[in-house]
């Protein structure tokens, strides 16, 4: 009766289907890969026509990493729809024994119970931040992180230390109580990592009631179809955004997840649709007025001042942790990965969308900027993001065919492109207009 015990029998089939994902993927685990902000860590796409690989002639001399967490257990608030769910399903037990099941739920005849916990770090986040650490030392061989700086949450400092200890091995022990430190998460704290704590007209229902209006669009039909295959369950919609739930969090600590099978490909789809309007809707454009650019004009900032060394002390690396909203707000002030029109909260949804949190924001995603020099190819100090692996270009500034090539421009074409953050500061009357006045 135990869910492990269904795991382990559903692991050998997992790995043998396979079947085409709308989104281009055809591998068995792809579909794991389009699960919005909760899919593991996954290479970007490689926007068509741009490099990888920097000219031989170049030279990066400056690394800014803002990592997010790696894969946690849910939420308290999504964890009570799957719980629900799995009660649901426990008094049910006599029925699901008798009855006639279709092969994708076939699982619920060895009974389904969760172990899930919530909120902190998982066994696959934990190795997804340790390979990371080791994967970052070995691009970066020639460059020498002397600070780590997280955010203070658990899931944060835990995935940052597990970064650390991939990237400097045995010697994070004695180094990190001189060289890792915390930046609070509350809302008398500016922070570039957590900038809408200190905004005080925002709020997270921006992007919640979007999820709500969409869930009532796309969810009944889902619960419609189950209930005909299953009807002595009499499942509703909550039982069906828990199973949605549980496909993405049982793979988020287990590597597997029986209940994704449970769901065609265009469900699954109208289930990261749900992921991209709420984190576009309280973390990006979807936001009033200008509060989503404006929230990541501080990461934005931030990233001009250290690569202008502004302060005239500024580091070759920077290795820094915080969220997927961190990530989307930063992208947000960028004008990057922007819809015209914006995501609607009743849809349709568009396959070819920009704003996509499955490629943007997995678990463990990593946004890495980079400054460069080259003795040829380009003059003067440049700069590329890379995102998830993968540069992403940076048209606003871009003003020649080498840089659409490897998605780069000039430093100096960056922050002349970014106006609109250079232009504001936390509490200025740019910001008090949007945000409020903070009363700290």
């Amino acid at each position: 009766m135990l869910f492990l015990t269904s795991l382990l029998a559903l692991s050998a089939a997992v790995a043998a289907k396979g079947k085409h994902h709308p989104h281009g993927g055809s591998t068995a685990d792809d579909k794991y890969n389009w699960l919005g902000n909760l899919s593991p860590y996954h290479k970007a796409p490689v926007p068509r026509g741009v490099s990888e690989t920097l000219p031989s002639d170049c030279t990066v001399d400056q690394v800014m990493l803002m990592g997010r967490h790696g894969s946690r257990w849910p939420l308290t608030s999504e964890l009570v729809y799957i719980t629900n769910l799995t009660e649901k399903l426990s008094a049910s037990s006599d029925y699901i024994a008798s009855a006639d099941l279709p092969e994708s739920m076939s699982f619920l005849k060895h009974g389904y119970e969760t172990t899930l916990g919530h909120d902190n770090l998982t066994a696959p986040g934990r190795n997804q931040l340790f390979n990371h650490g080791v994967s970052f030392r070995l691009r970066y061989p020639d460059l020498e992180a002397t600070t780590v700086l997280a955010g203070l949450q658990d899931r944060v400092v835990e995935s940052a230390q597990w970064f650390a200890a991939g990237y400097f091995g045995r010697d994070w022990a004695t180094l990190q109580d001189s060289i890792f430190s915390t930046i609070p998460e509350d809302e008398v704290t500016i922070s570039w990592i957590t900038p809408m704590d200190t905004c005080a007209n925002w709020e997270y229902s921006y992007g919640g009631d979007a999820v709500t209006t969409w869930g009532t669009v796309y969810l009944p039909t889902i619960t419609e179809r189950l209930n005909s295959l299953v009807p002595g369950l009499n499942l509703t919609d909550n039982d069906t955004h828990g199973a949605l739930y549980a496909c993405a969090y049982d793979y988020a600590a287990y590597a597997v997840s029986p209940w994704c099978d449970v769901f065609t490909e265009d469900e699954l789809a109208d289930f990261e649709y749900e992921l991209d309007i709420l984190m576009t809707g309280a973390f990006g454009y979807n936001l009033p007025g200008d509060m989503g650019p404006l929230l990541g004009t501080l990461f934005v900032n931030k990233l001009i001042e250290r690569f202008s060394n502004d302060t005239g002390d500024s580091q070759a690396v920077y290795l820094e942790f915080g969220h997927d909203t961190t990530i989307d707000m930063a992208l947000t002030a960028l004008g990057l990965a922007k819809d015209d029109p914006p995501l609607s909260a009743t849809g349709p949804v568009r396959a070819n969308r920009a704003f996509r949190t499955s490629t943007q924001v997995p678990f463990a995603a990593q946004m890495i900027w980079e400054k460069f020099y080259c003795s040829s190819t380009f003059t003067g100090p440049q700069i590329r993001l890379i995102l998830n692996d993968s540069p992403l270009p940076l048209p606003a500034c871009a003003s020649s065919d080498e840089d659409s090539l490897y998605g780069s421009c000039s430093l100096e074409s960056f922050v002349a492109s970014n106006t609109f953050s250079t232009a504001i500061t936390w509490g200025d009357e740019s910001w008090n207009a949007t945000c409020g006045e903070a009363d700290f």
